[in-house]
Order: structure tokens, then sequence, then C-alpha cells
């Protein structure tokens, strides 16, 4: 049944790769009024972390953002379906990086670096990143229980000469990778809620209690690595622009936390300036620090 699932959905999935964009975000709309409308997906997610996010709000702001979010929620959709299966040269035209040319001066210096990012406009776009850089792109993903489906997202990603890299395996590889004299570059995606057993800090994400993984300040720190933010901001459907900001160059300098701070709080201005851009449906906030032991 799964095989049966996999095949109808890449069928599927390439013909709809094939369609003119204006017909694809037709398509996007109905798919957008459905999930919001008419199935309710995770409504009452978004509108409680929206909520708890901007309690200066009113409801008629928090109305407006919930339906833009899910009309981009559905945009994501059909753009990462594009990403599987169009030509490059079509799915290069739709990120626009504003600044690589910041990330020399860290590979002339053969330096490795690492770029934080969020769930913020369509992160898996990060995976054209290697198109415009001369490190090696590491793009962390985690594992999906059908190997089918987690084999057709790595190949798309790996198009543009990214390596993907499992969760698990993130940081022993980084250190492999560095200590051989690679450069590369690992993008990690910040926001994610970790386990209950993996937390150990919280801090304060959009006016709420929120547990963090500190990923990227333990491997900056124990590499004495740079650490870059990457700033993403949708134009127009099916058009993003990506920029980059550099957090630290001297990650050891730092005091225990404040790297952790410093990317979570750029992070948490890029959403507050475009919030319906952001990931409203994912359980954010499901950890609560008095249920959890934190050690």
């Amino acid at each position: 049944m799964q095989a049966l699932f996999f095949y109808t959905f890449y069928v599927f999935s390439w013909l709809l790769a094939q369609l003119p964009f204006r017909a694809i975000y037709i398509l996007s709309d109905l798919l957008a009024f459905i999930m919001y409308r008419i199935a309710g997906y995770r409504r009452t997610v978004v509108r409680e972390n929206l909520l708890n996010s901007f309690p200066e709000k009113s409801l008629k702001e928090i109305i407006t953002i919930e339906k833009k979010f899910y009309t981009h929620f559905a945009d994501l959709f059909f753009e990462d379906i594009i990403m599987l299966h169009a030509s490059k040269r079509r799915v290069l035209k739709m990120c626009k990086f504003i600044n690589p040319e910041i990330l020399d001066q860290f590979y002339n210096a053969r330096k490795s670096v690492i770029l934080a990012l969020g769930h913020y406009g369509n992160w898996e776009l990060m995976s054209l990143i290697s198109a415009h850089i001369k490190h090696i792109a590491l793009g962390v993903y985690k594992p999906l229980v059908d190997k089918r489906f987690e084999r057709l997202l790595n190949n798309s990603r790996m198009r543009f000469g990214g390596v993907p890299v499992a969760m698990n395996d993130a940081f022993k590889t980084v250190i492999s990778r560095v200590r051989s004299g690679d450069m590369v570059l690992l993008g990690l995606i910040s926001d994610q809620t970790p386990a209950s057993g993996d937390i150990r800090y919280w801090t304060n994400f959009l006016n709420q209690d929120t547990p963090v993984f500190l990923g990227v300040e333990k491997i900056a720190e124990k590499l004495d690595l740079p650490v870059l933010f990457s700033k993403m901001r949708k134009v127009a459907r099916g058009r993003y622009e990506l920029t980059f900001e550099v957090l630290c160059t001297n990650p050891k300098s730092f005091a225990q936390y404040e790297l952790t701070n410093l990317h979570v709080k750029v992070l948490e201005n890029q959403i507050i300036e475009q919030p319906e851009h952001w990931l409203w449906s994912h359980r954010r906030w499901k950890r609560k620090r008095n249920s959890v032991s934190n050690e």
C-alpha cells in the first residue's frame, strides 16, 4: 500500500510540476480554501499560536494573519512539488540570493561556517545555495519513516550540489569534515522543538517560554566557526529573496546561551515583521517547562 501511494504521488506531482505558475497558484488557492474553510486543518493550533504570540493584536488582525498563512502554506506545498521535478533553470528562478559573496571572505580564510535559519518563507529553497557559494553545503534533515519519500526529497536537495545529512549524524559529520580540511556550510533549522529528554535550555520566543536546540551554539564553539543567519523574504508567489547576515565571527567570546538567544531573536524579529510566512501549524509550544524534567 505504501508503494502504491508513493508511485501515485510521484506521477501526480510530476504532472503538477509541468503546469505554469499561474495554473499552480489557482490550485493553491483552492487548496488553501479547503484547508482553512472546509477541513479546518490545524486551525486550533494556528489560532492558539498566533493569539499567544501576539497578545497585543485584535482578533480581527489575528484572523487576517491566519488567512494569509494558509495561502502561503498551500503555496509551499506546490512550490516544493515544483522543486522535485522542474528543470534546474525554473527552480533557480524561485529564489534570488542577494549577497552570497559575504561567504567568500570565510572561504578565502579557509573557514567553515554555520548557517542558522527557521521555518520561514520556503526553507527548502535553501538547497539552491550550493549553486551560489564555494563551500560544501550540508543540509540537516529529519529522516522519514518511508524511505522512498526520503530518497525523493534528498535527490531533489542534491540536484544543486548540496549534501543531505541525517539529524542524528550532523554533529559527527561536520566535525569529521572540518577536521579533514573540507570547508563546509552547515545549515541548521533552529526553531524545531526538542524531544523532552533533549531539552537543556529555555528562552522567550514570540512572547512564550520556549525550549530550543543548542546545536548552533555548541558546534560553533567547539569548532570555532562563524555563525550567519539566513533571512528569507517572500516577494511574490513563487519568488523569494535571501540575504545572509553575520551574527558572530568569534563564538568562543560569547557567554553561555548568548549566541542561542541572538539567533532566536533575529528569527523572532523576522517573524514579527511579516508573520504570515512562518510555520504556524507547527506545534512549537507543545512542551511546557513545568511538565518537563530539565536537568
